[in-house]
């Protein structure tokens, strides 16, 4: 193993965290030939990468005071502090790169610590499963020291397409945890859809195969209705209307068919909120307002 007296390197990463991504994203740096010094709170996880060449980190100490980059990949925000608080005076006047899953909020708790302790700050948030880092279909949204994001970009491009969504540290994690809310409601509906025929006997799989082309067509829809959200008019031609919209009659069939009616539910709430408020002859996108901050009451009801 390497002395943690071994003088700093100039170039190269400690990447601080070896689950399934941050592995990937260590071995990436590999194959691209940059240096990296890698350390995990368990032991053993590093065994793979060090035979590639990877330098194993006795310490986070040791691992942060061997390159100009650090970049952590751990598991939630509570462990960025307690991985990195203790060697905070060794990470003055680095770079810390954050791909640590957060909130918004969160994130921008993190570079204030940071700029208070003279740290570069860059959080990301990695729209991959580890697989597809390095691949084209790969993204990294990047928000906070644009200092940073363009002076690593070299290693930053080496996992995924980078994208610098601004200086507010937060927001790449805003838009981040959005599509993945667009992502999870999906599939959602997918496995409620499947638990409704399954319930006759149909298969997932055969399921499946019908609900793959229809909802990629439907997707196709998101543009219009960004372009009357954006514009603000809901009852521009060419829309369905809230009222055709009513989902009630696939709620009564989900119970029929014994199967939790939940996800739809949840939007027939959102449907017969606007209908209520005298808009049913607007167009389903409608619903938006009923999302939006100034709509919330307390409690979190909208």
């Amino acid at each position: 193993m390497t002395s943690p007296t071994t003088t700093p390197l100039a170039t190269g990463v400690a990447m601080l965290g070896l689950g399934a991504m941050g592995s990937s994203l260590a071995a990436r740096l590999l194959d691209a030939d940059h240096p990296v010094t890698v350390w995990n709170r368990s032991a053993g996880r590093d065994a793979d990468l060090v035979d590639r060449g990877a330098r194993p980190g006795a310490t986070v100490a040791d691992a942060v005071t061997a390159h100009p980059l650090i970049v952590t990949c751990l598991l939630r925000h509570p462990s960025v502090h307690e991985t990195l608080d203790p060697v905070v005076d060794q990470l003055r006047g680095k770079t810390l790169v954050n791909l640590t899953t957060t909130t918004p909020n969160e994130a921008r708790e993190t570079a204030a610590w940071a700029a208070g302790h003279g740290i570069d700050y860059l959080d990301g948030a990695i729209l991959a499963v580890p697989a597809m880092i390095g691949s084209p279909g790969a993204q990294v949204f990047y928000s906070g020291s644009r200092t940073a994001f363009d002076q690593h970009r070299d290693v930053l491009d080496t996992w995924a397409t980078s994208i610098f969504d601004g200086s507010d540290a937060g927001r790449a994690s805003l838009i981040d945890l959005a599509l993945l809310s667009g992502m999870y409601q999906m599939f959602a509906g997918f496995l409620h859809g499947a638990a409704m025929v399954g319930s006759e006997g149909m298969t997932a799989t055969d399921f499946a195969a019908r609900a793959i082309p229809f909802i990629s067509a439907m997707t196709g829809g998101f543009t219009g209705f960004a372009q009357v959200v954006d514009g603000g008019d809901y009852t521009v031609a060419g829309q369905q209307s809230l009222d055709f919209s009513d989902l009630s009659y696939i709620v009564r069939a989900s119970d029929e068919q014994g199967v939790n009616p939940a996800p739809l539910a949840a939007v027939q709430a959102l449907i017969t909120r606007q209908i209520a408020a005298g808009h049913g002859s607007e167009g389903f996108a409608r619903i938006y307002e009923s999302f939006r901050a100034s709509e919330v009451t307390v409690g979190g009801g909208r």
